[in-house]
């Protein structure tokens, strides 16, 4: 049997300001279910949501907590992109597919809404404020500009705009941006009272969760499979496999864990900023994003300021990345130069080659959504949707998402050292102005 230590939950500025979570107990002997789940993320809860309202019976298996993995730690920021542009989209799968993929966006916003409204999670305090891309230099601007031009006339999205100089500086508070885009689209959320809101009401429409209580294995029988755990095993007819960037805790989700690139991301949040010079900034309260390609991002949540990237590398929290981080938020804030960082925290990002999220089956059995790249609050949750209409025989239209095949990252064993190597040439372009 593999050993399974369930870790200890991270400390976060969301651990600190979220409402009590749900209780769920750790699975106990051999039971059996039509499908089960494994993951208690966003995709694994919504999947086990529309799984029950079509008549099926699925259970939920969490390795740790409700909320301990990315669904919990991410930065709460509810977007519809993809870090390919439609306009590439259009160039390479034409603009039909362009415009699924812009209309799976958009649901994913929207579904968003639709589960904080259907099971009331007031805690998720979802704020449909809008995103804006912060251009750093006039290279960045243009692109944004040529941008805004195609989303307009090729698909006929008028929620974009470009900003001034002068404007950007009321949106933000800082006179470091040239310009911006301005996205209606999107919002913020305090992610984890949005996950355990989400499955306090799956639990209260019959859903099973189980935490603590990881899939070690996954053993295939005469009329299904078998998934066990530590503490027992769940017998079922299918399996859904929703575990993202976190895919290497377990052998269970060996086959899934090397088609992406963990990549870690850190995020630092202030002391409140009621009567601090820097209480003005990000009035309007939006998600904010730069536009270099060691991209880092800022939000408000309540009066703290969070401001967080990638650039951490390992298993672990890195001190050095923590301490980068606020080196560039007092240069991008000077107003927070005396401001006291309270929390400090990171979460694993599931990245893929062709930076596209991948769903599929790995077989007649078995199902797997994963590879959000960054985005995956909205995305993920949506995914749970056509998860289940792929389980009960459908072929749903996701687009460029659904997969026929598993991508693997080739050299997997050397992806560390590789992403270290092309962040470093990221950074060199983004220090030269490229």
């Amino acid at each position: 049997m593999v050993l399974f230590k369930p870790s200890p939950e991270i400390s976060s500025l969301w651990t600190h300001t979220a409402e009590t979570g749900p209780r769920f107990a750790s699975l106990a002997g051999d039971h059996q279910y039509d499908v089960a789940i494994i993951g208690g993320g966003y995709t694994g809860l919504s999947t086990a949501r529309y799984l029950a309202r079509k008549g099926l019976s699925p259970v939920v298996l969490e390795g740790n907590h409700i909320g301990w993995g990315a669904s919990g730690r991410n930065g709460g920021v509810v977007s519809g992109k993809f870090r390919l542009a439609f306009a590439d989209i259009a160039q390479s799968w034409g603009i039909d597919t362009a415009r699924r993929m812009h209309d799976i966006g958009l649901e994913a916003i929207e579904h968003v809404g639709e589960l904080v409204e259907a099971y009331d999670i007031k805690g998720a305090d979802f704020r449909e404020s809008g995103s804006l891309r912060c251009a750093h230099n006039e290279i960045s601007l243009q692109a944004l500009r040529k941008e805004v031009d195609w989303l307009k006339g090729a698909l006929g999205d008028h929620s974009v705009s470009i900003l001034a100089p002068a404007e950007m500086v009321e949106e933000t508070g800082s006179k470091g941006f040239v310009g911006g885009l301005l996205n209606t689209h999107g919002g913020i959320i305090h992610p984890l009272n949005f996950v355990r809101g989400l499955a306090s009401g799956i639990d209260r429409i019959g859903v099973t969760i189980f935490q603590q209580s990881p899939a070690t294995a996954i053993r295939k029988v005469r009329d299904g499979l078998v998934v066990e755990t530590p503490g027992g095993s769940i017998r079922a007819k299918q399996a859904v496999i929703a575990t993202n960037a976190y895919s290497d805790l377990t052998p269970a989700t060996a086959n899934v864990k090397r088609t992406l690139i963990p990549f870690r991301s850190a995020i630092i949040a202030t002391e409140p900023l009621t009567g601090t010079p820097g209480e003005g900034l990000l009035a309007t309260g939006r998600s904010y994003t730069e536009t270099r390609r060691m991209m880092r991002w800022f939000r408000k949540s309540g009066d703290r300021l969070l401001f967080g990237g990638r650039g951490a590398f390992g298993r672990n929290d890195s001190p050095s990345a923590f301490a980068a981080l606020e080196r560039a938020m007092v240069l991008q804030f000077p107003e927070l130069a005396m401001v006291k960082v309270t929390h400090r925290w990171s979460g694993l990002v599931g990245m893929t080659l062709d930076s596209i999220p991948h769903v599929g089956r790995l077989d007649e059995r078995v199902i797997y959504a994963m590879g959000y790249n960054g985005t995956g609050v909205a995305m993920s949750t949506l995914m749970g949707k056509y998860l289940a209409e792929i389980v009960t025989g459908g072929e749903p239209d996701i687009g460029l998402l659904r997969t026929e095949h598993l991508k693997k990252v080739p050299f997997y064993v050397i992806r560390e050292p590789a992403v270290r190597l092309v962040a470093g040439w990221y950074q060199f372009l983004d220090a030269i102005g490229r």
